[in-house]
C-alpha cells in the first residue's frame, strides 16, 4: 500500500519500507555543462590581441551580433567581394596532442586567406569558429591569439566569430576550429587563369611543410611509427604552421603580371593546379627545380609513393604562379626581394586532360 505525503513531498511504500523523496532540482546552463562567465572571460582576455588586427574600415568592437566593416565603396571602381571557408583537418588532433595551440591558429588564417589572395583579392576582414565540450580558457585564448596573429600576416581584421560549448558532443579535451575570410578586388584585376596559354612558366613558392593537408595520411604513418615524434625536429616539422601568401602575393602584383595562381591545398600539386588552367592545357614540371623539406622525405621513405604524394602533399611548394615566359626573372627578382624562396619549376603545355606530370 502506498501514499503520496503532500506536505513532506515523498513516496512511502509501506510493503517494503521504502522511501523515495522527490524534491525540485534547480538547473542552470552551467550545471548542463556551458558556462557563459568562462566565454564572457574569454572576450576579456583576446580582446587586446584581436584590437591589433583591425584595419580603419572596422566599426565597433567584440561583443555585437555581428562584426562591421565599412566598405569604402569610394576607393574601388568595380569591386568584386571574393570570400572563403575552411579548416586545418586532422592536424588539430596533433596540435592538441602536442600543445601546439598557439599555432594551430595561423594555419586556420593561412588556409582561408592563401584561396582567397590566389585570385587577386586582399583579405578584408576573417571570422572564426571555436567549438568544444568544455571551454578551457587558457587553450581558447592561446588559439585565438594565434587567429589574431595570423590575420596581422595576412593583413585581415579579426571582427568577430562563435566561441560555442557543445556538452555531450565530441571528445572532452578536444575542439573544432573553422575560419572565413573576404577579401576584395578590382574585377579587371581579378586572376582567374582564363588568359594561360600554351608556353607559360611556372613558378614555385615554398612551402613550410605540409600545411595543413595530408595529415590524416600524416597520422596513419604515425600509427606504426609511434616513436617517431619523439625526434623533435620532425615533430616541429609536421607541426609547423601554414606559410600565410597574402602580403607576397600583393605586393608581386603591383609589380608585374601574374596570370594565375594555384594554392597548393588537399589535393596537392597533381588536383590544384589544373583548377586554373584553360581547356586543352596542362603542366609539366621538373622535380629537381625545387627544394622539398625534410619532412617530405621522411613520409616518402616511410612507405608513401610517388604519386600518392603528389597527389595528397604540396611536396615544397605551397603556392604556384603562371606567368608569362618574359616574365620569369621579374617574377623571381621580386620574390627574392621579399625574402621568398621560389623556382622556376616548370612550364604550360598542350593536353586535352588538364593534367599536371612530374619528372
Amino acid at each position: 500500500m502506498a501514499y503520496y505525503n503532500a506536505l513532506k513531498g515523498s513516496l512511502l511504500c509501506t510493503s517494503g519500507f521504502i522511501a523515495i523523496m522527490t524534491s525540485k532540482k534547480r538547473f542552470t546552463y552551467k550545471s548542463a555543462g556551458v558556462d557563459i562567465d568562462a566565454g564572457e572571460t574569454l572576450v576579456s582576455r583576446i580582446k587586446e590581441s584581436v584590437s591589433r588586427t583591425h584595419r580603419p574600415e572596422v566599426i565597433g568592437g567584440l561583443g555585437g551580433f555581428g562584426g562591421l566593416f565599412k566598405l569604402a565603396l569610394d576607393h574601388y571602381r568595380h569591386p568584386i567581394l571574393v570570400s572563403g571557408a575552411d579548416g586545418v583537418g586532422t592536424k588539430l588532433k596533433l596540435a592538441i596532442e602536442h600543445d601546439a595551440h598557439d599555432t594551430i591558429g595561423i594555419d586556420l588564417v593561412a588556409m582561408c586567406a592563401n584561396d582567397v589572395v590566389v585570385q587577386g583579392a586582399e583579405p578584408l576582414f576573417f571570422l572564426d569558429y571555436f567549438a568544444t565540450q568544455s571551454l578551457d580558457l587558457d587553450i581558447a585564448t592561446r588559439v585565438i591569439k594565434g587567429i589574431a596573429h595570423g590575420c596581422k600576416m595576412a593583413g585581415a581584421s579579426l571582427i568577430g566569430g562563435e566561441t560555442a560549448e557543445h556538452p555531450g558532443m565530441g571528445t572532452p579535451g578536444e575542439y573544432d576550429l573553422a575560419g572565413f575570410c573576404v577579401g576584395i578586388v578590382e574585377q579587371d584585376q581579378l586572376i582567374d587563369g582564363t588568359d594561360i596559354t600554351q608556353g607559360d612558366k611556372v613558378i614555385g613558392l615554398a612551402s613550410s611543410g605540409p600545411h595543413a593537408n595530408g595529415y590524416s595520411l600524416i597520422r596513419e604513418v604515425l600509427k606504426i611509427k609511434p616513436d617517431a615524434l619523439k625526434q623533435k625536429q620532425l615533430l616541429d616539422a609536421i607541426l609547423q604552421p601554414t606559410r600565410i601568401y597574402a602580403t607576397t602575393v600583393l605586393t608581386l602584383l603591383k609589380e608585374t603580371h601574374i596570370k594565375g595562381l594555384a594554392h597548393i591545398t588537399g589535393g596537392g600539386l597533381l588536383e590544384n593546379i589544373p583548377r586554373i588552367l584553360p581547356d586543352g592545357l596542362g603542366v609539366h614540371l621538373e622535380r629537381k627545380t625545387w627544394e622539398r623539406p625534410q619532412v617530405f622525405h621522411w613520409l616518402e621513405s616511410s612507405g608513401i609513393a610517388g604519386e600518392e604524394m603528389l597527389r595528397t602533399f604540396n611536396c615544397g611548394l605551397g603556392m604556384v604562379a603562371v606567368v608569362d615566359a618574359s616574365n620569369v626573372e621579374k617574377t623571381l627578382g621580386c620574390l627574392k626581394k621579399q625574402d621568398e624562396k621560389a623556382w622556376l619549376v616548370g612550364e604550360v603545355i598542350p593536353d586535352l586532360n588538364q593534367k599536371v606530370t612530374v619528372d
